[in-house]
């Protein structure tokens, strides 16, 4: 079959892109040859995630390195960057947990330069792939994968784990559950389960007025701000109707 651009919208919308005409122009960009163009619409109508076919996101106003079996940034994440950024002090310690691909510590790091900025993931996919974005990334289970010279330092903490209650992740699209790792979709059964452990370890870790930032549904909000008033931390609720994004803030005493 012909691989030339209207083609190429015809066949991504037949199988459902939405934005058919924006990446059927993306991946006749990234492609080299009629051949290379073929296999790409191919597998992206066979639908593999169009972020990894290219080889990049776009999060933020930057290009994203993203690998095959990584979690790709969504695009409301990139309203807890806008609010971390303006809770943030002067020359702050930045820590992306849960960093995937560590989207949200090269974004917030593009709009204000981290005295140290350091990142970490449980997942060995992920570490390779953030290694690509950031200086710094550590590798294992939240908190414990970070040195200990980090404990008491952390002024801005992203944490953008997962929060799809387990019984809703098959709902999901099949270009992220069949493709991205389930340990960056599944929260457990109310979609809470790693916010409880990222609000309990976080006052360890926090500088003094330092804030943790998690996104949540607009339903799990206000449970998730009772997580965190319960671990000893004054909870917030940010919301961005344009881009249907809640985070939930909580930050320790000075």
């Amino acid at each position: 079959m012909p691989v030339d651009g209207p083609t190429v919208i015809s066949r991504l919308r037949a199988a459902g892109c939405v934005f058919a005409e924006d990446e059927a122009a993306l991946l006749v960009e990234a492609a080299t040859t009629a051949d290379e163009l073929e296999s790409l619409v191919a597998r992206r109508v066979a639908g593999l995630p169009l972020e990894h076919l290219l080889g990049w996101a776009e999060f933020h106003g930057l290009r994203i390195a993203v690998r095959p079996g990584v979690f790709v940034p969504r695009q409301r994440t990139g309203f807890l960057v806008d609010v971390a950024v303006s809770l943030a002090p002067p020359d702050p310690v930045v820590l992306d947990l849960c960093c995937g691909s560590g989207a949200l510590g090269a974004a917030f790091a593009a709009a204000i330069p981290p005295r140290e900025l350091h990142a970490a993931d449980v997942e060995p996919a992920a570490v390779a792939c953030a290694r690509l974005n950031l200086p710094l990334v550590h590798q294992g289970d939240l908190y414990d994968a970070l040195p200990a010279s980090l404990r008491g330092r952390v002024d801005v903490l992203l944490a953008n784990v997962p929060y799809v209650p387990s019984d809703a992740v098959a709902t999901m699209p099949p270009e992220a559950r069949l493709y991205e790792p389930m340990v960056a979709l599944d929260g457990g059964a109310d979609g809470l389960d790693l916010a409880r452990r990222v609000a309990a370890g976080a006052p360890q870790w926090l500088a003094p007025g330092g804030t943790v930032l998690v996104e949540s549904s607009e339903r799990q909000a206000p449970v998730l701000a009772g997580i965190f008033a319960a671990a000893g931390l004054k909870p917030d609720v940010h919301e961005s109707a344009d881009l249907g994004a809640t985070v939930v803030t909580g930050t320790a005493q000075s």
